[in-house]
Order: structure tokens, then sequence, then C-alpha cells
């Protein structure tokens, strides 16, 4: 009889990359404050579990207020000290090209990391996570040199310009979807910018944004600059939200925290970003490339096991071609085989976590209880692991529980359509508005569309395409300011008007 596997090697069994065994050994129980890794100083510690067997990664550092306000002296005093904001925008630009190098270095050690703490396939960890992390720190890289102020018409007795600095401290609070890429699409433009900063990744997730504090380390990042501390909603995130010694909170995660988090920076009037949830329309009209857009709603709902938030989960088709689309969705989607993220031919993993587990199959029992009618999936796999099978419902009324509330799990709603009118009108009768999709090859209705749907983003005969030079953020409830392109450095600057009396 084969001896048992010891708890770690069990729990990341089927790692490739040695190095990630040694990480999960050495590092996950410590806070990086100051440039040091610190236990928390009430010494708690909790679990992050492997969603694909359900056993124990490792132990991490449990950061509550008292390690908030240490990393808020630590990120001050930095930034105070001009270590970050006072050297050229061409070091900087150095330092975050560094960053990226490292990245790509550890590439495969980080996409392993990704698929054990978050479940999701490591084919796609490596190809779209990692290497969209590095690709965001590069696009940064070339900001801190072109943030430029103004020179302003004055009177002839007057030299009027702006400058455009950074905020200060930073509270980066992030979710567990994309645990690494979240990271880097704040950290980046904060460090473009000159802030200094403290993050707070999702507890579920902690894994990969305790490595990159050591690859921030290791590009040489000067100490307070970054800092990380692990821990929970309640306790490290309502500390870095409501601390007075905060200038500036970005977030990332549901409309029911970022409201919360809203609530709280009224101490001081910190300011804001929210980056929330969606209930994305994903509109088809019957002139489009029905097989392109069966293929793409397959993937716009199912792609991350659903846990994307402009994930799109309300499918509108129009009833000529409803019941012939739904069939070939239910067709296509039988493919989307659930099955070991680590398997570099997985393309469908399991949920993050029990909890996100419950919720998920929740929601597909209130959707058989209000009457819509499951075409596939519809429950869990069953064994060890959060898997859920992808489920497509159909004949779903726009007003049902699972069109209008977020589920964030491999769960889709085929609603059907009257006309142009009927598919807008549906498409916005949301509290949410952060993407959207057209499907047709009538140019004229695809703009229309486009400039109807309230939304931050809308594809138009493609789905989820991203690009860091592009803006995204939401209309309504999905929150406000925008992430990536020259917009974010809206939200990690402020203005200062100067007068000079000639």
């Amino acid at each position: 009889m084969a001896a048992a596997l010891p708890a770690l090697e069990r729990a990341a069994q089927g790692a490739k990359v040695g190095a990630v065994l040694d990480f999960l050994r050495r590092s996950p129980t410590k806070l990086l404050i100051d440039g040091k890794w610190t236990a928390a100083k009430s010494g708690k510690t909790f679990e992050t579990i492997n969603p694909a067997n359900e056993e124990v990664l490792a132990l991490v550092a449990e950061g509550d207020k008292a390690d908030v306000d240490e990393a808020v002296v630590a990120a001050r005093r930095a930034f105070e000290e001009g270590r970050w904001r006072t050297i050229t925008p061409h070091q900087r630009g150095r330092y975050l090209l560094r960053i990226a190098e490292l990245i790509d270095k550890y590439a495969d050690e980080l996409a392993e990391l990704e698929s054990l703490d978050n479940g999701k396939p490591v084919a796609q960890a490596r190809t779209i996570d990692i290497a969209g992390a590095a690709g965001i720190f590069r696009y940064f890289a070339g900001w801190p040199s072109k943030i430029y102020g103004e020179t302003n018409p004055s009177d002839p007795g007057m030299f009027n310009y702006t400058l455009r600095e950074p905020i200060g401290v930073c509270g980066l609070i992030i979710p567990w979807n994309f645990p690494l890429m979240m990271a880097v699409t704040k950290i980046a433009p904060a460090l473009a910018c000159g802030n200094t900063m403290i993050l707070k990744p999702a507890e579920q997730t902690p894994l990969t944004a305790i490595r990159l504090g050591e690859l921030l380390q290791e590009a040489g990042i000067p100490d307070g600059v970054v800092n990380i501390i692990t821990g929970f909603g309640p306790g490290a995130g309502s500390a870095i939200a409501e601390h007075p010694g905060i200038d500036k909170v970005a977030f990332t995660g549901s409309t029911e925290v970022g409201k919360l988090i809203l609530q709280a920076s009224a101490g001081n009037l910190k300011r804001v970003s929210l980056e929330l949830g969606g209930k994305s329309p994903n509109i088809v009209f019957p002139d489009a490339d029905l097989a392109s857009a069966v293929k793409n709603a397959m993937t716009g709902v199912f792609y991350n096991s659903g846990q994307v938030c402009a994930a799109g989960t309300r499918i509108f088709v129009q009833r000529d071609i409803y019941d012939n689309f739904v069939a070939d969705l239910t067709a296509a989607s039988e493919r989307m085989t659930p099955g070991n993220p680590l398997d570099p031919q997985t393309r469908l993993g399991p949920v993050v976590s029990r909890e996100q587990f419950d919720r998920v199959l929740g929601y597909v029992t209130a959707g058989r209880h209000e009457g819509a009618r499951v075409t596939i999936g519809g429950e869990a796999v069953g064994g060890k692991g959060y898997y859920v099978k992808p489920t497509i419902f159909a004949d779903v009324r726009n007003d049902m529980k699972i069109a209008q509330e977020e589920i964030f799990g491999p769960v889709a709603a085929a609603i059907p359509f009257k006309d142009e009118d009927d598919a807008v009108l549906q498409g916005n009768a949301t509290t949410y508005g952060l993407a959207a999709a057209v499907w047709s090859r009538d140019i004229r209705r695809a703009h229309r569309v486009a400039r109807a749907l309230k939304a931050g983003t809308v594809w138009v005969n493609c789905y989820g395409v991203t690009d860091t030079a592009m803006p995204f953020g939401g209309y309504k409830q999905s929150g406000f300011g925008r992430e990536g392109s020259r917009h974010v450095i809206d939200l990690f600057t402020q203005i200062k008007s100067v007068y000079v009396k000639l």
C-alpha cells in the first residue's frame, strides 16, 4: 500500500514547478510592511484552500487594523521622504519594466500558484493572467514621463501653470477572480504616478499577491512603497477603507461591499474608485454570424467558471432564432467539461470556494423555482472540489432572480426579445452597467445599439476583448472611475494650480 502524501504535497498535487512547493513552505504566513516580512500582530493565521481538492495549501497571516495602522505609517513615511515620488520619471519607468521582466521570468510558477489558489485552468492562467500582468506593467512603464501639467492662458503679468502630482497613500483592495491581474491593474498605475500603497488581496486567493511582493523587492522597489496586508474584509479591508491616513481607495469587488467602502471613506473624504458587479447583456440578432455568436456566448459566460464581473450572463436572442440558438449553445457547452485545473487541457475549473459553490447552486435552485428550464448542467459535479457543471437556463424572463442578480458562476440565462427596441429596453433593465455586446452584420444597427446600451464597455461581434490602452469601468451600480488607458492617471493623481506674478 502506497504511503499517504504529506498535507502540502497532497494539496498541491499535480504542480510541476518545484518553486511552488518551496514558496508554500516559506512565505505565506507573513505580511509585507516597510520592506520586511512579518507575522500579524495578533499572531493569527487563516487557511487558503485549493478549490480543486478542498485541501489546505497554506496558512496565511491574518492582518487586521493594527497591521494596517503600521503599514499606513510606513507608506506615509516612504511618500513624504520621497523614496518613490521624487525619483525621475524615467527611473520609475525602468522599475516597472524590471517588474514585468520578473513576472515573465517566474511565469510558470505564478501560473501554478494562481491555479492552485483560485482553481482556474493553468493554461488560461499562464496565457491570460500572468502574461497580462506583465503587459500591464509594460504599458504603465511608459506613463511616468508623460504625466503632464499645463501652461494656462493668463494676464500678461502672470505665469499660470498646473502640476499633476501623486495623491499620496493609496489603499488597494482586490477580488479573487483574477488575483494577480487585479493586483497589478491597481499597483502599476499607482506606482507610475508616484504613490505609495497598501494592498489587501482577497482572503480566498492571497498567494500570488504575496509572491508579487517578493518580486517587487527583487526589482528594487524602495521599502514602504508597496505594503501587503492579507486578511479579511471585516478587519483588514474595513480598516483600509476608513483609515484617516489613507488618501485614496481603489476597490474591485461586489456592489454591496463597494457601498460600504464609499460610506467608510466619508471620515476623511478620501478619494474612491469602484469597479463593481455586472449582469451584462449579450444581444444576438438573426443576421449575426451565429456560429461565432454561439462560441463567444459560451466563453463569455463560462470563462473562468463564470467568475468574471463582465460575464455575458444574460444572453438575449431574437425570437425568430431563439430555439435554434439555445439548442446550438447547449450542444457547444457540452464540450465544457469541468476538470483538474493543473491539466493543460482543462478549460473549466472549480469555483473559488465553498461559499461561492453554495451561492451558485442556490441560484440554480432559484431559477428552477421561478420556472426557467435547464438545458444543460444545473448541478454540482460531485466528489472533491467545488465543481459546478456549466448551466444554461432557457425560457428566462428578464425579471427573474437569475436574470437580475450577479451569480458569479457558470450559469447563463437565455432571454428572448422581439426587436431592436425591445433588446435595448431589456438589456438596460438592470441596476448594473459594466459591459454589453451586440451581434449583427448590420453596422448601422450595431452602432445604434452600442450607443443605446448603458454600459462602460460594449463589444460588437466579439466578447470579452480587453486592452490596457482602453478604459474599463461601469455605469450605474457597476461603479465609477476608469481603469486602464490614460484615464486611470486621473484616479491616482491630483492637480495643483500655480500662479506666478511676473
